[in-house]
């Protein structure tokens, strides 16, 4: 069995009247990234919140490294993170800004070897002299992810790290997310992007209206998508429309499509992965190319939108769900 590093029983939090969290129950193991996800509004922040001590629950345990949380975390750098972005000063440069931070951690003098160290390691080190106000988001962000590490913290709690990333930075920060977790220290981290939770998380919890909707492996939150839609061109549309229509279990969606599909040479379908096989199989064999094959909607971002119950619409379905 896998330490546990983060054990939550019961956690209730309320704001005034409204109910952030409403009876959580969350075990994160050591080693592992942990992603969290839902609508917003659904608690994440909040349970962010609670794992690095920035508040205390209502109600319920919280468990960290099986030391319970009983008051605020200030001055425990077993756990690091951010929420709502890095809190940083403008008008330091890179470097002088986790120099601070490492000094208001007890270290007199933020070494410069391990400074740069960290820099480099987010892929900043080039910008290390230049002041932070004139920082992009997502250099703010990766900024921040390197403070963060300060004291190699056991447990890493990120909100939306990959916010305001290119591609280039997003690969950088996944790398060190992932060498984080093989070194044996824990990730929770909040994300909107079911590619970033497909590519790092070993778990995820779904939270809905401050209670948690499912919590298990990233393959089972996908295996919750059900029957989903697909996208096809081919080199015959109309062909393939006479071959969809002959198989098995296999419907054709009609509707407005987004931008992104409005195209006369684009079939949507739905149905089983069994009859995608057997379409497949049958433009194959009628000699029929297929140049485009892939869900309208990504499984995990289909299961998200089933069990919180919203409703999936092919016909309506956004530009970057698409991309």
């Amino acid at each position: 069995m896998q330490p546990t590093a983060v054990r939550a029983r019961g956690l209730t939090k309320a704001f005034g009247d409204v109910i952030a969290l409403d009876g959580v129950d969350l075990d994160v193991f050591a080693g592992q990234i942990h992603g969290l996800v839902g609508p917003n509004g659904a608690g994440k922040t909040t349970l962010l919140g609670l794992l690095l001590g920035l508040a205390m629950a209502d109600d319920g345990t919280l468990e960290i490294f099986g030391t319970r949380v009983d008051r605020a975390l200030a001055g425990s750098w077993n756990v690091a993170g951010f929420v709502d972005g890095p809190g940083l000063y403008p008008t330091l440069t890179a470097r002088q800004n986790l120099a601070a931070l490492a000094s208001l951690r007890g270290e007199a003098e933020g070494r410069s070897a391990d400074v740069d160290e960290l820099l480099d390691r987010v892929g900043l080190l080039e910008v290390a002299a230049d002041p932070v106000g004139g920082f992009s988001l997502g250099m703010r962000q990766r900024l921040g992810l390197a403070a963060a590490l300060l004291g190699e913290p056991r447990l890493l709690v990120l909100d939306e790290p990959a916010n305001g990333l290119d591609p280039a930075g997003k690969r950088q920060v996944h790398r060190v997310l992932t060498d984080l977790a093989d070194a044996g220290a824990t990730v929770v981290l909040s994300s909107h992007r079911m590619d970033d939770l497909a590519a790092l998380c070993d778990e995820v919890t779904l939270l809905s209206a401050g209670r948690i909707v499912f919590s298990g492996p990233v393959r089972k939150l996908a295996a919750e998508s059900g029957e989903l839609d697909y996208r096809l061109v081919t080199s015959d549309p109309e062909g393939a429309r006479r071959v969809a229509d002959d198989t098995p279990a296999l419907s054709q969606v009609a509707g407005r499509r987004s931008p992104a599909q409005a195209d006369d040479q684009a079939l949507v379908v739905r149905g089983p992965e069994e009859s995608l096989d057997g379409l497949v199989a049958r433009l194959v064999a009628a000699d029929i190319a297929i140049r485009e094959l892939g869900p309208v909607v990504p499984p995990l971002e289909a299961a998200f939108l089933a069990l919180t119950g919203t409703d999936i619409d092919s016909s309506t379905v956004d530009e970057e769900s698409t991309r």
